[in-house]
Formats: structure tokens, sequence, C-alpha cells
């Protein structure tokens, strides 16, 4: 499916629409719900992580973690417990998560990860994480994103 947005406000709408729809119907699996977000940089990562935040009721806002690596929310209103945000920009190998415990935090399936960059770790990735693909779009502000 492919999806565009002209605004930053319509991004962050179609990431809060693809929270709710995974927080209300998502299949179970014995691990976390993984989605990796892959995309030049400004192509609107992370502003549809802020709507992805919102739609899941977290409060706070959404800053990329790109020189802390990781960011952990609490959900107080689903079947998920917490929302970890990867990302991986500056990272040189898979491993250099290991220090983060990403592997217990994949393990947990009350966990949502949002990974930007995720290309930079795709070994380590689970192989039932959901890929959205990010691209600047024809016009200056026009979003192309492929689900």
């Amino acid at each position: 499916m492919v999806r565009k947005t002209f605004s930053s406000e319509e991004t962050q709408k179609l990431g809060e629409s693809f929270a709710m729809n995974i927080a209300e119907s998502e299949p179970r699996n014995k691990n976390a719900t993984a989605v990796a977000l892959q995309g030049d940089l400004g192509a609107g990562k992370t502003t549809f992580t802020q709507g992805f935040l919102r739609g899941l009721g977290i409060k706070r806002r959404a800053v990329s973690p790109t020189f802390i690596i990781m960011r952990r929310y609490k959900i107080s209103n689903s079947q998920f417990k917490n929302l970890y945000h990867f990302d991986a920009y500056r990272l040189k190998q898979a491993s250099d998560l290991e220090a983060l415990e990403f592997k217990m935090i994949m393990a947990n399936l009350e966990n949502i990860i949002l990974i930007e960059w995720p290309e930079r770790i795709k070994e380590i990735l689970p192989k039932h994480a959901k890929w959205i693909k990010f691209a600047h779009g024809k016009k200056e502000n026009e979003r192309v994103i492929r689900f």
C-alpha cells in the first residue's frame, strides 16, 4: 500500500491511525511487535513516530533518539506496555545494541519497537517486522510512504 502526505500534520495522522490499528488488531506473536521505519533524512520517520505515539495515548512528544540510540515510553491504555524508539543511524554494527538489551526488549510481547534506520541492523530484526519506507515526493512537502 502506498500513501502520500502533503504536510507534517497528515504524516502524523497517518502514524496515529497506523498505531491505533496495531493496538486494536495486531495478531500477537511470541515476541515484540517491530516496525522498521526506513528512509532518507527528513523523509518523515520521526514525524510519523510522533503521530504513532499519540495513537497509543502517549502524551510525550517524540524526539528522534539519534544521539542516545533509544527512548522508552510507557503505554497505559493498550495491550502493549512499552514503546521503544530506536535510531540505528549512528551504529556501526547490529551488535552495538547488545548493551541496550535489545534481545530482551524484542522478546517481550508487551513491547512495540519502532526502529529508524533499520537497514543498519537488518540481520537482527525479526522476520515478522513491518517495514515502512519513507521518501520525499515531487512537491516540497510531499512524502511517499510505502507499507
